[in-house]
């Protein structure tokens, strides 16, 4: 006699009791349950109910099986199952970002498909997180009787489904009621079915194909990567061109061939404001068979659009980091655009980095895999440059159109003129001058609010956050002092000091005060500001894009959501303002991401018909990252960058590891953090073959957030199996340690500093 078992891996677990439990299927459940499948355990010793994803069914000799065995109490239905794909990056998201099995669950499935634990007369049952949106379709199946004479409407119901079943809601739109539809059905001209409720995010969007015609750069790109698509077999590439050089094209060109080949494709952008235009592009040149996953669309449009594509219906998913979890199956063709952006590393549990998961679903896939910047990361143009990816360059603008004219303000010169203000007065003059031209500008501003710093002119006293160690934000519109982190409040406005009684003075610039001073200096532009504050409404991002393409504003103004992917033929003058204190901001990263953001805001000007120009306010305007910036010149940055990295010995040549201790009292995080440091080294020892230098243990950049201490330990390795099992050894002894307090550990292999 046998018995089936499962292991499963339940919801709310800790790392350190983060195992495999044994559970018998009872009679009722037999058939029901393989691995993938969401369960509902007793758990611990008050059998609590408890959610939990099967990993593994056995079946066992009845008397080799362990004794007391507790029975599972339900299971979800077979459409909620994990794929054995989906299933297989749970196991790599566990193993490479040390998450919780259930924290990787939950990264590859969308919240609504997702159940919790219910009590129903008394028994532990499974419920859906959110209720199915269903709506009824009316299908003809017969003749409509001639007596009783049919009235016009049933006729007209009749005549409409003869071209196919329609929802309720359409035919109520063409004026044929549910009580005319009941009496059709009765009889027996129709029949009726529940499904799911269908959603069309993109019906606005008209399908107007047209032929992608490519240029000979774009064509030689398009011929290197086609063959690659059609041999069955994993690839990657680097697709490096200049702003504007027509990157898009090429992806629509591999869609085509994709598509053609019977095959599917996932389109990754790094920013949700970066959707709707690469939605626009997909929706007119290959119609609806698309779908969207990002995080602006409530559970509902998630769950409805991750069934549309799990049932099939879609054969391209556009969306942000997480769209690479996307149930698509049979993928030809994954493409990262902007790969370049810190935005495609996962900043909470599972910490993974889109980048490694797209590497991973590509291999399992036999799949293309297409990196795409103008200023790629300097680990993935190494790569190329090593061999490792196809490296395939665009050095021209689409249709020869020259790449912007660059000049620099020097703002130490304008303070010296008596200009105090944070626009300078050439920018002025030359917002102007676009505004007389009927021509558009966008200027970059990467740092929100009004004032950023309240500071007493007595004592030096600066308004922190008490939750955060961070100095509070004055936000106008709100009359309040605000912290980014934690969304602390301070409410009415202090104008004392609170140490000494002093008068506090306000200062810094933030996007609040820049859109004021160009409203008073440019008396009659439409400016349009977009940062978190105002794009914090539902479908922002899309509607505001859409005005300003619409040209109903003549500036847009914002932070970094307005420097990359965004194409409007009318921009050709660009502004950078406030960009010193990124250059010298922590992380190995700094320059890289400044050099990304400034050639990457430069490029949304002349991107049509009109030449563009771009205006760089600083007070360093001989500094070489912002030259070679304005030069637009890649190569050159990337080899002084690739120069630093290997002396300081910097991604590519290590993987960098940040090992975080949180807590409320900063002595426990302190001791915690050193003794972890601790372990681990006397665990390197007895391994001398594997690579570690152990930085460390030290305050992160903000010590305090959300209330709780941070400390850390930087750790430079070879991210293998042998470092991870290091790791993991270190982990469990740390969990078996007797000290008076423990502080939370949290692992990071995609920091650049902190986390």
């Amino acid at each position: 006699m046998t018995l089936t078992t499962v292991q499963v891996a339940v919801d709310n677990a800790t790392i350190h009791f983060d195992k495999l439990y044994s559970y018998r299927i009872p009679d009722a459940l037999l058939g029901r349950v393989w691995p993938g499948s969401m369960v509902l355990v007793p758990f611990g010793r008050g059998d609590k109910p408890r959610m939990a994803v099967v990993l593994r069914v056995e079946e066992l000799d009845a008397g080799a099986a362990p004794k007391r065995l507790k029975m599972l109490h339900d299971a979800a239905p077979e459409q909620t199952r994990l794929t054995p794909d989906l299933l297989e990056l749970v196991h790599f998201l566990k193993d490479r970002t040390f998450c919780t099995w259930f924290e990787a669950v939950k990264a590859v499935i969308p919240y609504g498909a997702q159940y919790r634990a219910a009590v129903v007369d008394g028994k532990p049952v499974m419920q859906s997180r959110l209720s199915r949106s269903t709506e009824r379709v009316y299908t003809l199946t017969g003749e409509l009787p001639q007596k009783p004479k049919p009235g016009p409407r049933q006729k007209a119901a009749v005549e409409a489904l003869r071209k196919g079943p329609l929802t309720a809601h359409q035919l109520d739109e063409v004026g044929i009621s549910k009580t005319t539809l009941d009496t059709l059905c009765e009889k027996g001209v129709l029949s009726v079915a529940e499904q799911d409720k269908a959603l069309d995010l993109f019906a606005d969007i008209p399908y107007e194909p047209q032929p992608i015609t490519l240029a000979p750069e774009q064509q030689r790109a398009f011929a290197a990567l086609a063959p690659d698509l059609e041999d069955g077999k994993p690839h990657a590439a680097l697709l490096h061109g200049v702003t504007g050089s027509g990157k898009t094209i090429v992806f629509l060109k591999l869609i085509e061939r994709t598509l053609e080949l019977g095959r599917k494709a996932i389109v990754l952008v790094p920013e949700i404001s970066l959707t709707p235009q690469m939605i626009r592009r997909l929706k007119s040149t290959f119609g609806s068979r698309l779908a969207v996953q990002h995080s602006a669309l409530n559970n509902t449009e998630r769950l409805l659009q991750w069934r549309l594509i799990q049932q099939g219906h879609a054969d391209i998913v556009v969306g942000t980091r997480s769209a690479i979890f996307a149930p698509l199956q049979n993928i030809g063709l994954i493409i990262m655009d902007e790969e370049q952006e810190h935005t495609y590393q996962s900043e909470s549990a599972p910490r993974y980095d889109a980048h490694d998961v797209a590497k991973k679903r590509a291999a399992m896939e036999n799949s293309l895999l297409v990196f795409a910047s103008a200023t790629p990361m300097t680990e993935t143009y190494h790569a190329a440059e090593s061999g490792k990816y196809k490296l395939l360059t665009l050095t021209q603008r689409y249709g020869g159109r020259p790449l912007p004219q660059v000049d620099f303000i020097d703002m130490r010169a304008e303070l010296a003129a008596g200009n105090p203000r944070e626009v300078s007065t050439r920018m002025i003059r030359e917002l102007q001058e676009n505004l007389e031209n009927g021509e558009q500008s966008i200027l970059l501003l990467n740092r929100r609010g009004y004032h950023t710093v309240a500071m007493c002119a007595s004592c030096g006293h600066v308004l922190k956050c008490p939750n955060c160690s961070v100095p509070l934000v004055y936000h106008k519109p709100q009359q309040a002092l605000m912290c980014h982190h934690c969304g602390h409040i301070v409410r009415p406005l202090p104008q004392l000091c609170p140490e000494c009684g002093g008068k506090l003075n306000y200062s810094g610039f933030g996007t609040q005060r820049v859109e004021e001073e160009l409203a008073e200096l440019l008396p009659g532009a439409r400016i349009l500001r977009m940062d978190q504050d105002s794009t914090n409404q539902k479908n922002a991002h899309e509607t505001m894009l859409a005005q300003f393409g619409r040209q109903e504003y003549d500036i847009l103004l914002g932070t970094q959501m307005v420097a990359k992917g965004l194409d409007f033929e009318k921009v050709t003058l660009v502004g950078v303002l406030g960009i010193d204190s990124l250059l010298f901001g922590q992380g190995f990263r700094a320059y890289e991401s400044v050099f990304s953001l400034v050639t990457q805001v430069i490029g949304r000007g002349g991107r049509a018909a009109l030449p563009g120009r771009a205006l760089i306010q600083t007070t360093v305007p001989n500094h070489p990252v912002l030259q070679l910036a304005a030069a637009q010149d890649y190569e050159a940055f990337y080899r002084e960058e690739i120069a630093f990295r290997k002396f300081g010995l910097y991604p590519p040549f290590c993987a960098f590891c940040v090992v975080g201790f949180v807590g409320a009292a900063e002595g426990t995080v302190a001791m915690a953090a050193h003794r972890f440091g601790t372990l681990l080294a006397e665990r390197a020892a007895q391994h001398p073959q594997i690579p570690l230098r152990l930085l460390g243990p030290a305050p992160m950049g903000i010590t305090m957030l959300n209330g709780k201490y941070r400390y850390k330990l930087t750790l430079k390795c070879r991210n293998n199996a042998a470092f991870r099992s290091l790791l993991q050894e270190t982990l469990d002894a740390y969990a078996q340690e007797k000290l008076p307090q423990k502080a939370s550990v949290i692992l990071d292999f995609n920091s650049d500093g902190d986390l």
